[in-house]
């Protein structure tokens, strides 16, 4: 369930880059509406004529005073060459919104657009945190128990082991701000938790993790097996092992839903087994779906930009909104620029 925010900010929101239109952001203002999840002031960039078209056939369940439209004729489709299309479509509607929060007209962005380009935009324009070499996508992922932050998933392939560290104090400052935890437990994926299993790169990284251990609540290492227990609240790996990991366990989930409900639907006496058993499934429907745990955030640069899914739906975009609330609610990347300073100084001694 989706957490409601007190703290009022600015969200530029890129309306065009979704595979599902204008129409589709439309109707997450209206569920936003509905559950009483928007505290912040909309910039809606995109085709002005076509966006107060939509808003009009809908105002009376839109919060029409909460909202301002930017004309931005240009689209970057998700088949270009992210900077390619930075430079030639200036006037497009991601690149209007990287540049409101480059001039602080906006505290946070959210798109579902191109993801090369929101990436390549975002770190051109914006500019890494001081310390911070490589940016990171973070997704939250469900367990056993509570959901956790899953880093990176795709934004750095080739990681060192300080681009590693940072990643543990972006994963941690945002499970603060997204899941609420004051001090989030972090593990480092690897192949095996005995002493030498795992690349040079992955026992580096454990061992500056464990010199900043006063900075971050580090558990420790963790295997694939143990990553959906539910036992750590951040889980740090390179953008290669991520990416494919992240993709994997959606298809997962997808193939094990669809499975599920091929074979209760085989007979009579499982359809009647799945008619009195329909609650649980909902509640196991709930806890799996993505949509509500929407918006990957591009940690580690001068601004909040996060990131939904080009096939998202309403749930999810809106989903993406109230992360984009909540990050700007906790004043995340000043917490990260202090921690970042400290651990470089840490290891810079140390090493």
């Amino acid at each position: 369930m989706m957490r409601e925010n007190n703290k009022n900010c600015t969200i530029a929101v890129d309306v065009m880059g979704s595979d599902k239109g204008p129409s589709e952001f439309i109707r997450a203002l209206i569920y936003l509406k509905d559950q009483n999840l928007l505290n912040s002031d909309l910039i809606l960039l995109g085709q002005k004529k076509r966006i107060e078209r939509l808003l009009s056939v809908r105002e009376k369940f839109i919060p029409l005073e909460r909202i301002q439209i930017i004309d931005a004729d240009q689209v970057i489709s998700m088949e270009e060459k992210p900077i390619t299309a930075l430079k030639k479509k200036k006037n497009s509607s991601m690149v209007k919104a990287i540049e409101l929060l480059k001039n602080n007209e906006a505290d946070a962005m959210v798109s579902c657009g191109n993801t090369g380009a929101m990436m390549a935009g975002g770190t051109l324009r914006l500019r890494p945190i001081e310390g911070i070499e490589r940016p990171a996508l973070a997704a939250i992922i469900p367990s056993k128990k509570s959901p956790f932050v899953f880093l990176d998933v795709g934004a750095n392939p080739e990681s060192s082991p300080i681009h590693l560290m940072h990643n543990a104090i972006l994963g941690t400052h945002y499970a603060q701000a997204r899941l609420g935890i004051k001090k989030p437990k972090v593990g480092l994926l690897t192949i095996g938790t005995e002493q030498g299993k795992g690349t040079p790169i992955v026992s580096k990284t454990h061992q500056y993790l464990q010199e900043i251990n006063d900075q971050i609540n580090y558990k420790g290492l963790i295997e694939g097996f143990q990553l959906f227990d539910g036992d750590v609240d951040v889980v740090v790996c390179d953008g290669f092992v991520g990416n494919i990991l992240l993709k994997s366990s959606e298809s997962l989930f997808a193939f094990i839903g669809e499975t599920i409900k091929r074979e209760l639907l085989r007979n009579i006496k499982r359809k009647i087994g799945a008619a009195l058993s329909a609650s649980a499934f909902k509640d196991m429907k709930s806890q799996l779906n993505p949509d509500e745990r929407s918006g990957a955030p591009l940690l580690g640069i001068n601004g909040n930009i996060i990131k939904s899914h080009g096939s998202s739906n309403a749930v999810a975009i809106a989903s993406a909104i109230v992360a984009a609330q909540m990050v700007v609610e906790c004043d995340m990347i000043d917490g990260i620029k202090s921690d970042i300073l400290l651990a470089n100084q840490k290891i810079e001694v140390n090493n």
